[in-house]
Formats: C-alpha cells, sequence, structure tokens
C-alpha cells in the first residue's frame, strides 16, 4: 500500500551534507508528496532558505561552512519557521545546543522514515498556531478572549501574546507550550503531559526538548512567570 500523501504540497528544505543520506532522505519525503529543495552545506542552506517559500527546514548538526546550529540560530532571527535538526550520533551537546539554538525537534541519524514523517507533519500541525505578524495597528480582542497574568497577557483567540503591552513573537511550539500553561494557571504540569499534549509524542520522547523550550519561553515572556516544581515539572505563575 503507497504511503499517504500530504493533502497539499508542502515545501522542505533539507540541508544535509552526505549524499547518500540527502538523496535517501529527499526520495522518501517525496514519496509522502513532499516537495523538497536540498543543500550540501550550511551556507548554501541558508541562502536557499532566504530565497523564501519553505514551509520546513530540517538540518544536518554537522555541515561544513556553517554547522546546524549556526544555520538554526540565524534563521530564528528572521522566522518561526518550524525547524527539525538531525543528530548523527544522538549526542546530549548536539541535542541541547539545537534545542537552544531554537529548534523545534530531533530525530538521531539514521532516521527512521515513518518517524521523520510523524514528527515533520506534527510540527506542521503546531504552525498552524503561529501568531500573527507583529503590527502597529493590532485589532483589540474580544471580550473573554484574552488572558491576564501581571504584565502577560494572552489572546487566545488571535493567538498573539504581549508584555507589558509589547507583543512578543513565539515560534509555534513556544506559543502551543505557553497555551498549555494558560489553560491552567497554577497547576502544576508535568514533563510527560507536556510531551504529549504540545509535541504530540504517542511514545517515551526526550523531555529536554521539554526543558529547554521552557528555558526559551522564560526569555521571552520573563524567567519568573514559569516556575520549576522540582521532581514534578512546571506551572505559571498566576501574577
Amino acid at each position: 500500500m503507497p504511503p499517504a500523501r500530504v493533502p497539499d504540497p508542502v515545501n522542505v528544505l533539507l540541508v544535509e551534507d552526505d549524499a547518500t543520506i540527502r538523496r535517501g532522505v529527499q526520495l522518501a519525503l517525496e514519496r509522502y508528496g513532499y516537495r523538497v529543495a536540498v543543500a550540501a552545506d550550511g551556507l548554501a542552506g541558508l541562502e536557499a532558505f532566504r530565497s523564501g517559500g519553505h514551509d520546513l527546514l530540517i538540518l544536518d548538526v554537522m555541515l561544513p561552512e556553517l554547522d546546524g546550529i549556526g544555520v538554526c540560530r540565524r534563521v530564528r532571527e528572521e522566522s518561526l519557521v518550524p525547524i527539525l535538526m538531525m543528530s548523527a550520533r544522538g549526542d546530549s551537546l548536539d541535542v541541547v545546543a539545537g534545542l537552544e539554538a531554537g529548534a523545534d525537534d530531533y530525530v538521531v541519524k539514521p532516521v527512521d522514515t515513518a518517524v521523520l514523517v510523524a514528527r515533520i507533519r506534527t510540527l506542521l500541525r503546531r504552525a498552524a498556531f503561529q501568531p500573527p505578524a507583529p503590527s502597529d495597528a493590532v485589532p483589540e480582542p474580544e471580550p473573554g478572549d484574552t488572558l491576564v497574568f501581571g504584565d502577560l497577557s494572552v489572546d487566545t483567540r488571535g493567538l498573539e501574546v504581549r508584555v507589558d503591552g509589547r507583543t512578543v513573537p513565539l515560534t509555534p511550539t513556544e506559543l502551543r507550550l505557553l497555551l498549555e500553561f494558560v489553560s491552567a494557571p497554577g497547576a502544576v504540569l508535568d514533563r510527560r503531559r507536556l510531551l504529549r499534549e504540545v509535541w504530540d509524542y504517542g511514545w517515551e520522547g526526550d523531555t529536554r526538548v521539554v526543558d529547554l523550550c521552557v528555558l526559551r519561553l522564560r526569555k521571552k515572556i520573563g524567567s519568573g512567570r514559569i516556575e520549576t516544581v522540582r521532581g514534578f515539572g512546571y506551572k505559571l505563575v498566576r501574577g
């Protein structure tokens, strides 16, 4: 039976220096209906990304010219596009560095096609939660749409986050994470629940993904807004 295809063409940019892996992943994704552009080094990948039109970026960690961590950081300075890192070793340092740089998730090579496609589909679903770009003329939310926690306000309909009146751009994953917290203010949410609800993991995932996303979110909305409850998880301070 042929694999289920994506309903609409999705443009993926794959940056991988190993020609065999690059071609194998490209062919596998194209069988699922994805449009795949490729680049063999970090600088070429960054240039290809900046040419526009990509819905998702897959980055190898170890790349010539500019490594995947560097590419990820530069992309995050200008875009909220979903980023999936690939690590050859599953090394903790690779994983942590990629997630700290702004990646949304990671997979370990050799990559299982079914796992890769599942991660891609999850990231694309999350991308639907991307908030609108900052604007000088943002319409006021309707009553009941905005939740306020001190200087933090979250428009749950318009998917806009403000801190002290300033719009804060969040990646789709960061927004999904924040929405989980604001749905249960003051309640302790354990890492496994967050992996299931935010990352859509139907299997045991790496809780470091949660910890590092919480770290990035804290930097954007205020370090004291999300508290760590040791041995349990995290909670949003009502404020």
